[in-house]
């Protein structure tokens, strides 16, 4: 199954074909979020989602993905808490983003940006200027 956002990409016809696994077979040739950004993206749609459903949604391995999250909890983006033998996941919305040209934006607002909403809509636009 996709994540909302994959969902609105292929419903606004982004050309990802599904495989066996409802998970996207191929994939546009770039894309405006680094992988670690799709991780971030997961955790924030599903808290406690594993690690292998973090793999499939993002199209990369399962060790990647535990090495995303290893590096975002390392610097301070994401706590990890073991409940059971699940992992739960805090993503620290009040970070920085961390390239010069966006540092003075913070997680939280690209999360707003990138998750669906509750109730099923769309972000709101942001005023043109």
């Amino acid at each position: 199954m996709m994540c909302g956002t994959c969902t609105r990409l292929h419903e606004a016809g982004y050309g990802w074909a599904m495989g066996a696994a409802d998970t996207p077979t191929t994939k546009p040739g770039w894309t405006f979020l680094t992988n670690h950004g799709h991780v971030l993206v997961c955790i924030a749609t599903d808290p406690a989602i594993r690690g292998r459903d973090i793999a499939a949604r993002v199209g990369i391995t399962e060790r990647a993905a535990q090495a995303i999250v290893a590096d975002l909890v390392a610097e301070g983006y994401l706590e990890r808490t073991r409940i059971g033998r699940r992992n739960h996941y805090r993503i620290i919305t009040d970070r920085k983003l961390r390239h010069p040209l966006e540092d003075s934006h913070r997680i939280g607002e690209l999360l707003v940006l990138a998750t669906p909403d509750p109730d099923g809509d769309p972000p709101a636009a942001a005023p043109e200027h």
